[in-house]
């Protein structure tokens, strides 16, 4: 059996991408090609990269990333790749066996495994810098993160730490985040859409102006963010003080009420069922987003607002907030 011959079978039967390394340990252990060549997955690279290179799509290989191939119906488009935090946690638990791992070194088996999908020149930088960046958000909002940097580029799970500090202040915080949100409900219509306004400046849109505050109907809060004096997004949104799920007709009403290059956005205290989300996520229609009441919360927590921190990460409802006080 050729080699091209060989690594499509190995290919073919997972159905899935795999480095070179894994190719040549599969064909050697079912047999399938026999090499006296000192450098065997070097030869399955260039004759892959000769292949592709030779038929361009008609090739029945693609590479998805250095070093790593799948059969052409198994694309880019279609591996099932997980994100670069994903990637993070996913080699940890597999490969860590509890101690701290380099990012260089979480990089290159994602990429070895197939797991991480990217075109990117520098993985293991971006790996670093969306693990950090996650512990960061994570840590403003009163969360305990997943991962836990141990310097010099280490980076371990926290769940492979004692429950001490970190574990009793998160779930002090939760209780804090569940009381938040029952005080969302209480609000009344106008202060809620006040609070939504004043999350949005904070978010840094600016022209942030109210609706009419009729009971529920059409566009409450209306606002613009400016990206690099470039990139200008309106958004209008219609918020729901809700405990029930936000349903489809709810969505489609918003999308009614935009005006001209306006994105919609439905903010609410409970939930979005699955037509809402469906019809929300049409390609062909104008884009509505969704935030439910936990993603709202995770904001507010973030910037502060009704809440202060008394310690880092421990939460307090801010009871002299105006937020909880009426003018």
């Amino acid at each position: 059996m050729s080699l091209l011959k060989a690594i499509e079978k190995v290919l073919s039967s997972v159905q899935r991408p795999l480095h070179v390394s894994e190719i040549y340990k599969i064909i050697t252990d079912q047999d399938l090609w026999q090499t006296a060549g000192k450098t065997p997955e070097a030869t399955i690279s260039a004759q892959l990269y000769t292949d592709i290179k030779k038929h361009g799509i008609a090739s029945k290989f693609a590479k998805v990333s250095p070093n790593t191939f799948a059969m052409r119906e198994v694309s880019e488009e279609k591996v099932a790749s997980l994100s670069f935090t994903d990637c993070a946690q996913k080699v940890l638990e597999t490969f860590g066996d509890k101690k701290p791992m380099h990012y260089k070194d979480i990089t290159s088996k994602a990429l070895e495994k197939g797991w991480l999908v990217t075109k990117g020149k520098a993985p293991e930088f971006t790996m670093n810098a969306q693990v950090i960046t996650e512990i960061k958000r994570q840590q403003s909002r009163g969360e305990v993160s997943r991962f836990v940097q141990h310097g010099r580029g280490y980076i371990g799970l926290s769940k492979w730490q004692a429950q001490g500090l970190s574990f009793q202040i998160d779930q002090y915080n939760q209780k804090v985040r569940k009381t938040l949100r029952d005080r969302l409900l209480v609000l009344k219509p106008k202060e809620f859409e006040e609070l939504i306004s004043q999350l949005l400046a904070e978010m840094g849109f600016v022209e942030v102006e109210l609706g009419s505050f009729s009971a529920d109907g059409g566009i409450d809060v209306r606002g613009e963010l400016t990206v690099g004096d470039v990139v200008r997004l309106k958004l209008a949104v219609q918020v729901k003080r809700w405990k029930r799920n936000v349903q489809a007709p709810v969505v489609r009403d918003v999308r009614g009420s935009l005006g001209a290059h306006e994105q919609g956005l439905i903010i609410t205290t409970s939930d979005f069922g699955k037509g809402a989300k469906e019809e929300a996520a049409q390609a062909d229609k104008s884009p509505i987003a969704l935030m439910n009441g936990e993603q709202l919360v995770l904001l507010l927590l973030e910037h502060g607002i009704g809440v202060q921190c008394s310690t880092p990460n421990l939460f307090e409802i801010d009871e002299e907030s105006s937020v909880w006080n009426e003018a």
